[in-house]
């Protein structure tokens, strides 16, 4: 029988029971195949508080922590992180600095695995598209709407031959190195600690000029009405993250040497694409000197060959009270007896 695990640890600021059927509908998502459906026999929730040491404990029982963790073929749970809150940032400030590092790198590299395996996912889906086209075979409406869908998530809608729309969605449509992306993570967010992931669930940093970005202490009004983006949950922020690298044109350079590399049948690896971020930041060359230090002094390029394992979900909520935790054990009984639950997870999407 297919199970659901959903675990629900102390690593956060209170769940607000409103939004609970929000967060169920929408972080339960990524276990789907893109635009598939399954019927659910079975899942289970269990709500849990804890503090920091029992977030340590609860990644030791997944066979998730430690030195032997960190081989070349590290697999990786697929734990989701749901919530973030203000105790990361205070209890860091006792932590030894390899453990606060290795917390925050255990806890983002699911999100990251989990955001690239969904974009390979879409890949095969244009590749496999192409490969129909190459043998003469005609479109079907619905391959014809997926390239649509693709098309307009990627900045591509105005290319309308199918031909050349795959070409350019197989730049775009591809994974960020691990390895890359945590070292980001890890400096822009200040492994977690800053105001704008403390807030937001911004791990990347990155601006908005939509007028609702939350608005840095020093704001210089030079450079227009902007703030940084905020985010409902931080899996939202790397996927964000990553589109964002997929489709802006100051980062045309690292979908150009990700893409010259596949053709050369390699893997593309963090050390090799940082180079191509100097418009990352102000910082340019210097912003890339400290990314490739923070990859190499933390090994995190064994990361560019780690794996998902094949197993479900496991969803992490924080709560801080008893109190809470029975609240949301009441609210998600009824939502268990009323058959709410079995309806959003039936319904999962990708997008």
């Amino acid at each position: 029988e297919d199970l659901m695990n959903i675990t629900i640890i102390d690593i956060g600021r209170p769940v607000v029971i409103s939004i609970l059927v929000f967060i169920l509908s929408c972080l339960l998502q990524p276990v789907m195949a893109s635009g598939s459906s399954t019927e659910v026999k079975g899942y289970e929730i269990f709500v849990h508080t804890g503090e920091v040491g029992k977030s340590i404990e609860f990644l030791k029982s997944r066979n998730y922590w430690g030195a032997d963790r960190h081989s070349k073929d590290l697999d990786v749970p697929r734990i989701i992180l749901a919530v973030t809150s203000d105790r990361w940032e205070k209890e860091s400030r006792n932590l030894e600095v390899e453990v606060k590092k290795e917390l925050f790198y255990r806890v983002i590299v699911p999100m990251i695995l989990l955001s690239n395996e969904l974009i390979l996912e879409d890949r095969a889906d244009i590749e496999t598209i192409g490969q129909h086209m190459k043998t003469g075979d005609t479109i079907e409406p619905e391959q014809q709407a997926r390239l649509d869908t693709f098309a307009e998530q990627y900045g591509l809608e105005e290319i309308t031959e199918p031909g050349d729309l795959i070409s350019q969605l197989l730049k775009r449509v591809d994974s960020i190195p691990p390895s890359l992306a945590l070292g980001q993570a890890a400096y822009e967010s200040g492994y977690g600690t800053s105001r704008f992931a403390r807030e937001g669930n911004a791990l990347f940093g990155q601006w908005t000029y939509s007028g609702d970005g939350m608005k840095p202490k020093e704001h210089r009004a030079s450079k227009g009405d902007y703030g940084v983006a905020s985010y409902r949950w931080p899996f939202e922020s790397v996927r964000s993250y990553m589109l964002n690298l997929n489709t802006h044109s100051a980062y045309q350079p690292l979908r150009e040497k990700r893409a010259a590399l596949r053709d050369q049948g390699k893997e593309p690896i963090g050390l090799e694409l940082t180079e191509t971020l100097e418009s990352y930041s102000e910082r340019g060359m210097e912003y890339v000197r400290t990314l490739n230090d923070i990859i190499t002094v933390n090994n995190l390029a064994v990361l560019d060959q780690a794996s998902l394992r094949d197993e479900p979900v496991t969803l992490t909520v924080g709560v801080t009270s008893e109190q809470e935790t029975a609240e949301i054990e009441s609210k998600i009984e009824q939502m268990r007896a009323s058959g709410e639950l079995d309806r959003i997870v039936r319904q999962m999407r990708l997008e």
